[in-house]
């Protein structure tokens, strides 16, 4: 007696082979997809860390924009004579060429040589220096900075000191940087009631707001806009 052998026909092999090849597909497909999340979720973790970065130590001195010790009236014995006008503006932005300015006293201990330095003996008199100066005895020292902040080909920058300093990078991929004041209705009033990023009376300024747009230079995320809003612990002239 013959026996007839059973096995898979070509049909079956192919259909087999078909089902296989839509499960691999269909694997990869979920792969690939959870690779493509990982690395977006990355890259905006990125630059939200950027952005962090960069925002909260523009808070911290825009905080402290106009404390230039425990008197009103100070001396300008500055080498140049340029310390009055940055008392008189201590907080400016030009929006053509996207900087911002900053005379804001020293935060910590760690922010190098200052641009003048105010030695006062909080009761009768002030007086303004060119960078460091050691105070007297019964004397107290009120390192100042001037900071400059500023937008170009891409990148924010920060410099420190008189004219023109140098700038270093602070951020990479930068698509745009704003700024505009919270503005009081009067010098008397305390809370602000409009924005402007051009005011005419810098007593006015109540707050200050920042707008930063990030960009991804591999586009594996959309462009991020981080906006923050500091309010001025100092009246301004």
């Amino acid at each position: 007696m013959i026996r007839r052998q059973r096995g898979f026909g070509l049909i079956e092999l192919l259909i087999a082979l078909a089902l296989s090849l839509v499960v691999v597909l269909g694997v990869v497909q979920v792969f690939i997809a959870s690779k493509n999340t990982y690395v977006s979720q990355n890259a905006a973790a990125a630059m939200q860390e950027d952005a962090r970065f960069v925002l909260s130590k523009m808070i911290q001195e825009i905080r402290m924009v106009g404390m230039f010790g425990c008197l009103g009236t100070i001396t300008d014995a500055s080498s140049a004579g340029e310390f009055n006008g940055a008392q008189i503006t201590p907080i400016s932005w030009d929006n053509a060429n996207l900087k911002l300015t900053l005379v804001t006293a020293d935060v910590g201990s760690s922010g190098g040589t200052p641009t003048w330095t105010v030695i006062s003996d909080c009761r009768n008199t002030a007086t303004a220096y060119s960078d460091s100066r050691t105070p007297a005895s019964g004397q107290l020292a009120f390192p100042i900075r001037r900071l400059i902040y500023s937008l170009k080909n891409g990148q924010l920058t920060m410099g420190v000191g008189r004219g023109t300093p140098a700038q270093q990078v602070l951020v990479d991929n930068v698509s745009a940087f704003n700024v505009s004041f919270g503005l009081a209705s009067s010098a008397a009033d305390s809370s602000a009631s409009s924005y402007s990023s051009n005011p005419s009376d810098p007593a006015r300024i109540r707050s200050v707001r920042l707008s930063l747009t990030l960009t991804d230079p591999k586009n594996r995320v959309s462009n991020q806009t981080f906006n923050v809003v500091a309010a001025l612990r100092n009246r301004l002239p």
